[in-house]
């Protein structure tokens, strides 16, 4: 049986950095150290953070004193002045490619522009965006919910740094129709667009595909998606232990990728079991 990785799969910079950031917190420090909400979407990650003495919590309230970082998807810029109003010492790990999002977002509103983002309502990036916009911006998550709005005179678009170049495109060309002056941000990231092009063209040559990261990672969700248009038989996994030993049946060629926040060590997991099951 033949086993090919995607071109580009697993950590993106932001992510790498995001970690780098945290760990670091915790040399030499006698403070605790706490992370504003996941740092990143991946809970085997998430837990061994903790257990070098990096924990989550869901507020600021929580926290008395020591360090908070403020994870990969940026947060609205209030919450980072409350932490510092408490004395906490603030590590800001947003990615730098949501913090260009952001600045995108306040320019538009500064500008006089309707904003709409384009992702998902509920993704901590997207609250983050709209933060920036004094949460008067439009969320749009797919250009079906276009149809009931109304025309607007200037808009301006800017996108969750997850979400494809597709969703993207309909979404614009079902604005033309609702404003006389349309202006995008393209604020996806790079590695998410390499990415998803990497597991496409992947999904399209092998007979199996196994798509590695955390079932609340959207960037992963998404790679789900695109692999399962392609191929059928496509699986979205957080470990190896759910690899199921019938999904090898009759299959000669497996190709495998991961979401942006999957660490090399589970992905590697996946592979060695994959080839186990298949000896």
């Amino acid at each position: 049986m033949k086993v090919t990785t995607a071109k580009h799969a697993g950590y993106c910079y932001g992510v790498q950095r995001a970690l780098k950031l945290a760990l670091e917190a915790t040399v030499g420090s006698e403070k605790p150290i706490y992370t504003l909400g996941p740092i990143i979407h991946n809970p085997q990650v998430v837990e061994s953070l903790e257990r070098q003495g990096v924990r989550a919590v869901n507020s600021v309230d929580q926290v008395d004193t020591g360090t908070i970082i403020i994870r990969t998807h940026g947060v609205d810029p209030k919450i980072t002045v409350a932490a510092r109003k408490r004395d906490l010492e603030v590590i800001d790990a947003t990615c730098p490619f949501v913090a260009k999002a952001q600045q995108r977002a306040a320019s538009l509103v500064k500008s006089g522009y309707k904003v709409v983002i384009v992702g998902e309502r509920n993704h901590p990036e997207v609250a983050g965006l709209l933060a920036f916009t004094d949460n008067k911006a439009l969320v749009v998550e797919n250009a079906n919910e276009l149809k009931n709005i109304k025309e607007m005179n200037r808009v301006g678009v800017v996108v969750q740094t997850t979400q494809s170049i597709e969703n993207l495109k309909n979404i614009v060309e079902g604005l033309l129709s609702k404003t006389k002056e349309l202006k995008v941000f393209n604020t996806i990231c790079n590695a998410t667009s390499q990415r998803q092009e990497a597991a496409r063209e992947l999904s399209e040559m092998v007979d199996l595909m196994l798509v590695v990261g955390g079932k609340n990672s959207a960037n992963t969700t998404r790679l789900a998606q695109i692999c399962k248009e392609n191929n059928k038989k496509s699986y979205h996994i957080e470990t190896s232990d759910e690899i199921e030993e019938a999904w090898l049946d009759g299959i000669k060629h497996i190709g495998v990728t991961a979401g942006a926040s999957t660490p090399d060590w589970i992905l590697k997991e996946v592979i060695d079991r994959v080839k186990a099951l298949a000896d």
